[in-house]
């Protein structure tokens, strides 16, 4: 069977920068299990994965575009520590969720001097060009409970 929309797929992967250190991977995990055409994975690898088939292995390079997005340097913004109340030490990579006019986004702390403290709103894959190993694991048809969730179950279901 062929990976198309409406079918339940279990991958294999590691994902490495442009510069090769390692972001993430499946090994000594379950392989990642998504719903096609739902938009549960980055689009470029989504896209790279419509018509391969179990067994099927590749390489396929993620421009920023069709992964997390081009950096937006106006998700940057330099915010009192006042800002942070309850949190006693503020440092760099810390993250928090905070409410934006487009609703919650994830900040990361990128700097604190003295009072400021200067709050990243990209994701971390922001403007990075992402190298997938992919090997195809698994390919079946979704169920309807699946397709009306807008995502892959679990053997026991939900």
């Amino acid at each position: 069977m062929q990976i198309a929309d409406k079918t339940v797929v279990k991958i294999d992967y590691t994902v490495r920068n442009s510069d090769g250190v390692l972001i993430d991977t499946s090994e000594e995990r379950e392989p990642l299990a998504y719903l096609h055409g739902f938009n549960n994975i980055i689009p470029g690898l989504e896209q790279s994965l419509t018509g391969k088939a179990e067994g099927d292995k590749f390489t396929v390079s993620v421009e920023p575009a069709n992964a997390y997005g081009e950096r937006n340097d106006e998700l940057v913004k330099v915010v009192p520590k006042q800002a942070f109340q309850g949190v006693d030490k503020i440092e760099a990579g810390m993250q928090f969720q905070a409410e934006s006019p487009q609703g919650p986004q994830m900040i990361t702390v990128s700097k604190v001097e003295g009072d400021d403290v200067t709050v990243d709103g990209n994701h971390p894959l922001a403007g990075q060009t992402l190298k997938f190993e992919v090997e195809v694991m698994e390919v079946r048809e979704a169920s309807e409970d699946e397709i009306a969730h807008g995502h892959a179950h679990g053997p026991e279901g939900h």
